[in-house]
Protein backbone atom coordinates (compact mmCIF):
# COMPACT_ATOMS: atom_id res chain seq x y z
CA UNK A 1 0.00 0.00 0.00
CA UNK A 2 1.38 3.15 -0.71
CA UNK A 3 2.61 5.48 2.25
CA UNK A 4 2.42 9.33 2.33
CA UNK A 5 5.55 10.28 4.45
CA UNK A 6 4.83 11.82 8.02
CA UNK A 7 7.70 14.00 8.71
CA UNK A 8 5.96 16.76 10.99
CA UNK A 9 5.96 18.80 7.28
CA UNK A 10 2.55 18.92 5.22
CA UNK A 11 -1.18 18.49 4.68
CA UNK A 12 -1.23 14.95 5.35
CA UNK A 13 -5.06 14.55 5.47
CA UNK A 14 -6.10 16.31 2.12
CA UNK A 15 -3.30 14.26 0.52
CA UNK A 16 -4.33 11.21 1.44
CA UNK A 17 -8.42 12.25 0.76
CA UNK A 18 -7.19 13.15 -2.08
CA UNK A 19 -6.01 9.71 -2.85
CA UNK A 20 -9.06 8.54 -0.97
CA UNK A 21 -11.10 9.90 -3.91
CA UNK A 22 -9.37 8.41 -6.45
CA UNK A 23 -10.11 4.66 -4.91
CA UNK A 24 -6.14 4.49 -3.96
CA UNK A 25 -6.00 3.79 -0.22
CA UNK A 26 -3.06 5.01 1.25
CA UNK A 27 -1.08 4.96 5.22
CA UNK A 28 0.33 8.15 6.33
CA UNK A 29 2.86 6.74 8.60
CA UNK A 30 6.79 8.41 9.95
CA UNK A 31 7.33 4.86 11.66
CA UNK A 32 10.47 3.78 10.26
CA UNK A 33 9.24 0.10 9.48
CA UNK A 34 6.41 1.06 7.48
CA UNK A 35 8.33 3.29 5.31
CA UNK A 36 10.74 0.74 4.70
CA UNK A 37 8.25 -2.11 3.52
CA UNK A 38 5.90 0.65 1.53
CA UNK A 39 5.49 -0.51 -2.31
CA UNK A 40 5.12 4.00 -3.14
CA UNK A 41 5.31 6.67 -1.60
CA UNK A 42 4.60 10.00 -1.30
CA UNK A 43 6.79 13.13 0.49
CA UNK A 44 4.64 15.72 0.76
CA UNK A 45 5.69 19.04 2.08
CA UNK A 46 5.20 23.20 2.56
CA UNK A 47 7.05 25.71 4.21
CA UNK A 48 10.63 26.12 3.42
CA UNK A 49 13.43 23.97 2.08
CA UNK A 50 15.65 23.78 5.08
CA UNK A 51 13.59 23.40 7.85
CA UNK A 52 11.99 20.72 5.91
CA UNK A 53 14.88 19.08 5.14
CA UNK A 54 16.10 19.52 8.54
CA UNK A 55 12.84 17.66 10.20
CA UNK A 56 13.54 14.86 7.47
CA UNK A 57 16.72 14.38 8.78
CA UNK A 58 15.58 14.10 12.18
CA UNK A 59 13.12 11.81 11.20
CA UNK A 60 15.74 8.95 10.37
CA UNK A 61 13.95 8.16 7.54
CA UNK A 62 16.18 9.01 4.80
CA UNK A 63 18.09 5.79 4.74
CA UNK A 64 15.06 4.43 4.13
CA UNK A 65 13.37 6.58 1.32
CA UNK A 66 16.73 6.32 -0.47
CA UNK A 67 16.57 2.21 -0.44
CA UNK A 68 12.69 2.53 -1.79
CA UNK A 69 14.37 4.44 -4.83
CA UNK A 70 17.37 2.51 -5.25
CA UNK A 71 14.70 -0.90 -5.34
CA UNK A 72 13.00 0.69 -8.21
CA UNK A 73 9.72 2.02 -6.28
CA UNK A 74 7.89 4.76 -7.40
CA UNK A 75 7.79 8.04 -5.16
CA UNK A 76 5.94 11.09 -5.60
CA UNK A 77 6.73 14.51 -3.99
CA UNK A 78 4.42 17.06 -3.69
CA UNK A 79 5.17 20.80 -4.03
CA UNK A 80 7.97 21.45 -1.32
CA UNK A 81 8.53 17.79 -1.29
CA UNK A 82 8.76 17.77 -5.20
CA UNK A 83 11.61 20.28 -4.42
CA UNK A 84 13.73 18.23 -1.73
CA UNK A 85 14.23 15.44 -4.47
CA UNK A 86 16.54 18.10 -5.97
CA UNK A 87 20.42 18.56 -5.33
CA UNK A 88 20.24 21.79 -3.36
CA UNK A 89 18.30 25.29 -2.62
CA UNK A 90 19.74 28.50 -1.81
CA UNK A 91 16.34 29.04 0.20
CA UNK A 92 17.73 30.60 3.82
CA UNK A 93 21.37 29.75 2.42
CA UNK A 94 22.25 26.68 0.71
CA UNK A 95 21.05 23.53 1.42
CA UNK A 96 21.52 20.18 0.21
CA UNK A 97 18.40 18.24 -0.92
CA UNK A 98 18.18 14.32 -1.34
CA UNK A 99 19.72 14.43 -5.33
CA UNK A 100 17.18 11.40 -6.60
CA UNK A 101 17.29 14.39 -9.32
CA UNK A 102 19.03 16.58 -10.99
CA UNK A 103 19.29 20.77 -10.83
CA UNK A 104 18.72 23.36 -8.09
CA UNK A 105 15.74 24.93 -6.10
CA UNK A 106 16.13 28.58 -7.12
CA UNK A 107 14.00 31.81 -6.07
CA UNK A 108 11.25 33.03 -8.30
CA UNK A 109 12.18 35.90 -10.60
CA UNK A 110 9.66 35.82 -12.76
CA UNK A 111 8.37 39.93 -12.52
CA UNK A 112 4.80 38.93 -11.39
CA UNK A 113 4.31 38.96 -7.66
CA UNK A 114 5.82 36.14 -5.56
CA UNK A 115 4.82 33.70 -4.18
CA UNK A 116 3.54 32.57 -7.00
CA UNK A 117 -0.15 31.86 -5.74
CA UNK A 118 -2.95 30.56 -7.30
CA UNK A 119 -4.14 28.54 -10.39
CA UNK A 120 -2.24 28.40 -13.74
CA UNK A 121 -2.78 25.88 -16.73
CA UNK A 122 -0.54 23.26 -17.78
CA UNK A 123 1.57 22.95 -21.12
CA UNK A 124 1.71 19.53 -21.28
CA UNK A 125 5.56 18.02 -22.40
CA UNK A 126 5.41 14.11 -22.14
CA UNK A 127 1.80 14.27 -22.25
CA UNK A 128 1.70 10.53 -23.03
CA UNK A 129 3.64 9.75 -19.70
CA UNK A 130 1.63 7.73 -17.32
CA UNK A 131 1.63 10.31 -14.34
CA UNK A 132 -1.04 12.30 -17.04
CA UNK A 133 -2.68 9.69 -18.32
CA UNK A 134 -5.49 11.13 -17.37
CA UNK A 135 -4.66 14.68 -17.30
CA UNK A 136 -4.93 17.31 -20.21
CA UNK A 137 -2.95 20.40 -21.77
CA UNK A 138 -4.30 23.47 -20.53
CA UNK A 139 -6.12 22.44 -17.42
CA UNK A 140 -5.83 24.84 -14.32
CA UNK A 141 -4.10 23.41 -11.29
CA UNK A 142 -3.14 25.64 -8.06
CA UNK A 143 0.49 26.89 -6.86
CA UNK A 144 2.09 28.42 -4.22
CA UNK A 145 5.22 28.74 -4.17
CA UNK A 146 8.17 31.44 -3.98
CA UNK A 147 11.14 29.17 -5.27
CA UNK A 148 10.73 26.60 -8.33
CA UNK A 149 12.87 23.67 -9.29
CA UNK A 150 15.38 24.78 -12.31
CA UNK A 151 15.92 21.08 -14.04
CA UNK A 152 16.63 19.41 -16.66
CA UNK A 153 14.76 19.61 -19.86
CA UNK A 154 14.33 15.64 -20.35
CA UNK A 155 12.88 15.54 -16.76
CA UNK A 156 10.55 17.82 -17.08
CA UNK A 157 6.63 16.08 -18.31
CA UNK A 158 4.89 19.53 -17.91
CA UNK A 159 5.50 22.97 -17.61
CA UNK A 160 3.30 25.98 -16.36
CA UNK A 161 4.20 29.44 -17.04
CA UNK A 162 4.47 32.81 -15.01
CA UNK A 163 6.87 35.15 -16.04
CA UNK A 164 9.37 31.86 -16.29
CA UNK A 165 8.78 28.56 -17.45
CA UNK A 166 7.94 26.63 -14.37
CA UNK A 167 8.87 22.60 -14.23
CA UNK A 168 4.62 21.94 -12.68
CA UNK A 169 5.38 17.88 -13.28
CA UNK A 170 8.60 15.96 -13.39
CA UNK A 171 9.44 12.29 -13.38
CA UNK A 172 12.92 10.57 -14.32
CA UNK A 173 12.95 6.48 -13.59
CA UNK A 174 10.74 5.69 -10.46
CA UNK A 175 11.07 9.06 -9.04
CA UNK A 176 7.86 11.77 -9.88
CA UNK A 177 7.12 15.31 -8.34
CA UNK A 178 4.36 17.94 -8.70
CA UNK A 179 5.23 21.57 -7.67
CA UNK A 180 1.68 22.24 -7.61
CA UNK A 181 -0.90 20.83 -5.17
CA UNK A 182 -2.85 17.98 -6.78
CA UNK A 183 -4.61 17.62 -3.60
CA UNK A 184 -5.93 21.55 -3.66
CA UNK A 185 -6.47 21.15 -7.75
CA UNK A 186 -9.95 20.22 -7.82
CA UNK A 187 -10.73 17.43 -10.21
CA UNK A 188 -7.72 18.03 -12.21
CA UNK A 189 -5.20 17.46 -9.64
CA UNK A 190 -7.04 14.50 -8.42
CA UNK A 191 -6.72 12.74 -11.59
CA UNK A 192 -3.18 13.25 -11.59
CA UNK A 193 -3.28 11.36 -8.33
CA UNK A 194 -4.60 8.87 -10.20
CA UNK A 195 -2.09 8.61 -12.39
CA UNK A 196 0.13 7.87 -10.03
CA UNK A 197 -2.04 4.96 -8.79
CA UNK A 198 -1.83 3.87 -12.01
CA UNK A 199 1.97 3.50 -11.81
CA UNK A 200 1.94 1.71 -8.36
CA UNK A 201 -0.41 -0.75 -9.53
CA UNK A 202 1.97 -1.26 -12.46
CA UNK A 203 5.20 -1.72 -10.21
CA UNK A 204 3.07 -4.46 -8.36
CA UNK A 205 2.03 -6.00 -11.31
CA UNK A 206 5.61 -6.61 -12.55
CA UNK A 207 6.86 -7.52 -9.21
Amino acid sequence: MPVIIDYDVGNLDSVQRGFQRMGVETVVSGDPAVIAEANALILPGVGAFKKAMESLQASGLIPHLMRHVEAGKPLLGICLGMQLLYEDSTEFGHTAGLGLLKGSVKPLESGLKVPHMGWNALRLIQPDHPLLSYVNAGEYVYFVHSFYADSPTEDVLAYTDYGVAIPAVVGRKNVYGTQFHPEKSADVGLRLLKGFGVIHDDYLSSH
